[in-house]
């Protein structure tokens, strides 16, 4: 994917400083967010803001992030200046609120100014670039160059970059393995993936660039990002998924007075859908004919839901772009208030997607792929099968919803209740561990052959077809999001969640001065699956298998797992 290539990789030794992830609407990175004020005003304000920001709703957040947005600036910078000559120069237009670096192609800062008037000074005193053999598009955008005069001395104090790439596998393999318990592996895998305060500041910084392209046919027109970079489970170097919101996704439903009333003129086109078409043709052109920095412009219009999928280099996301998805949007909303109801399970979600794109699950190239929303519905799905349950289902949560969460989108009744405070958990004391190895027997023995996953009702049902797996889209109840998954792929999730399970109930794989890598860590090495069969991944230390596998399997024994854990101990001894 674009956002990993060309991008500085994270160094192994700063793992171990990161912050803990407590419970609240964003992750702790403010030790690594580069700020221009005092360090002291800081970490009182931290302390001041930290109850009304885990009181905000997920609209509140976004919308801030939005406005944030919107008074910052992208400037690339050459190799080497001077950090404060160049802060000075731009305070010169006004107070700089956060700034920070970071490297894609070359190196680029993201400033961020206390008020829009900072921004209207700044463009005043920047000129368009002057080119002997080229003509440039005079568009005047807040994607700058800085241009320092004079040599570059080695001498100037360079700036800190921050990181915008995930740690590879076997970085991750050696940073699980020197951690004391698997509790502790989940929690530092968490943090090593998510996106980092700066990370997710320039994916918005990124949808209000493309918005002042969009802006020029739409002048009213919102870019919001959905998905990963907003739903709390967005990993570093994941794409940016975007919605051109032409109607105010959060407006309020006009009251009909009585008197006269004004409406637009407009177009008519033959259905919405070709309306959506015409329109992301339309800036999908202009984005690639005048929007800088965007190369790959791809029109693909045709698809269920028509995009615009382009990569925006000076950031090195990959980015795509539809229009009006509203459902899309709240089930972000969804995802992300579950994140947020208590921490394991943003660690279980972030431990299973890394497995999973370990072992070939997973892929960022569409197929028959088993897709990181459904890897992460399951995941709820299995948390509300808990005893006591850890999540609320999601009848539950429109339960709680009050008049002003009331949300109807195309037929399809999408409330949920806004306010976490008015959501009361169960108390379930499970570990962490307890639960990563109980999802593994979970759906190592979950009757896929005749039952769905529906996270409405936080039960099992019959499926209502025959495709391989039946996940129930969560507000759009009569669609399947995992309906791309075949046959083979899912045999090859179910046969490694048994295999993972067998191994973390061996003594070896959870004792850390035995084996290493260990835990959690042990779980990432090449797997023992081929195709719908098991064979054995330690042939010297774990054969002979099949019999400890067999035993394994007869005794989990999970809603009508007999039948399969007898499948899959004849799959062990082939």
């Amino acid at each position: 994917m674009a956002a990993s290539v060309g991008v500085c990789r994270l160094r192994f030794r700063g793992f171990g400083g990161l912050d803990r992830f407590c419970l609240g609407f964003e992750p702790q990175t403010q030790k690594r967010f580069t700020s221009t004020t005092p360090a002291i005003k800081v970490q009182t304000e931290s302390k001041t803001t930290k109850a009304a920001k885990e009181s905000r709703t997920f609209q509140a957040i976004q919308e801030e992030r939005r406005e944030q947005a919107e008074r910052s600036v992208l400037i690339s910078c050459p190799p080497k200046f001077n950090e404060n000559k160049f802060l000075d120069y731009l305070s010169k237009h006004g107070t700089i609120n956060k700034h920070f670096f970071y490297n894609t192609y070359g190196a680029y800062a993201v400033v961020e100014f206390s008020s829009r008037e900072s921004i209207a000074s700044l463009k005043e005193s920047t000129n368009i670039p002057a080119v002997e053999h080229e003509a440039a598009v005079p568009f005047k955008s807040r994607l700058l160059s800085l241009k320092w005069p004079g040599s570059q001395s080695s001498n100037h104090p360079m700036p800190k970059f921050q990181n915008q790439s995930p740690p590879s596998i076997n970085e991750i393999t050696q940073l699980l393995s020197e951690k004391d318990s698997i509790d502790e592996q989940l929690q530092c895998l968490t943090e090593a993936l998510q996106l980092t305060e700066e990370n997710i500041s320039l994916r918005f910084l990124v949808c209000s660039l493309l918005q002042d392209i969009a802006g020029a046919y739409f002048p009213e027109c919102i870019i919001r990002p959905f998905g990963s970079t907003v739903n709390s489970f967005g990993k570093l170097g994941c794409d940016v998924d975007m919605i051109l919101d032409l109607n105010g996704i959060y407006a309020t439903s006009q009251k009909k007075g009585s008197g006269l009333s004004l409406e637009y003129q407009v177009k008519r086109g033959a259905s919405e859908r070709a309306v959506t078409q015409s329109i992301l043709s339309v800036i999908g052109k202009c984005v690639d004919q005048f929007g800088p920095g965007c190369v790959g412009v791809q029109n693909i219009l045709q698809a269920r839901c028509p995009l615009v999928r382009f990569a925006h280099q000076p950031s090195g996301f990959q980015c795509d772009l539809t229009a009006n998805n509203r459902v899309a949007m709240k089930s972000s909303e969804l995802l992300f208030l579950y994140g947020h109801l208590d921490p394991r399970v943003r660690h279980l979600v972030f431990s299973v997607r890394c497995w999973a794109r370990a072992h070939s699950i997973t892929s960022s190239i569409p197929g028959a792929w088993i897709t990181n929303f459904s890897l992460t519905v399951m995941v709820v799905f299995f948390l509300q099968q808990r005893n006591p349950p850890i999540l609320p289902t999601l009848d539950r949560l429109k339960e709680l919803a009050g008049p002003s969460d009331k949300c109807v989108i195309e037929g399809n009744d999408c409330t949920i209740v806004s306010d976490l405070s008015k959501i009361t958990l169960q108390r379930n004391t499970d570990t962490s561990e307890k639960l990563l190895q109980e999802f593994f027997e979970f759906y190592g023995n979950f009757p896929f052959n005749k039952a769905s996953i529906n996270i409405r009702k936080g039960k099992e049902q019959t499926k209502p077809e025959t495709t391989a797996l039946y996940i129930q889209n969560p507000f759009e109840t009569t669609l399947n999001v995992s309906k791309n998954v075949n046959a083979t792929q899912l045999e090859r999730f179910v046969a490694l969640c048994r295999e993972s399970a067998w191994l973390l109930h061996q003594k070896e794989i959870l004792n850390r001065s035995s084996v290493s890598p260990w835990g959690f860590a042990a779980l990432l090495l090449p797997s023992v699956t081929s195709g719908a069969g098991v064979k054995s991944r330690r042939k010297k230390k774990l054969e002979p298998a099949s019999s400890r596998i067999k035993n394994l399997l007869d005794s989990l024994k999970i809603k009508g797992g007999e039948t399969v854990a007898k499948k899959g101990s004849a799959n062990s001894s082939r």
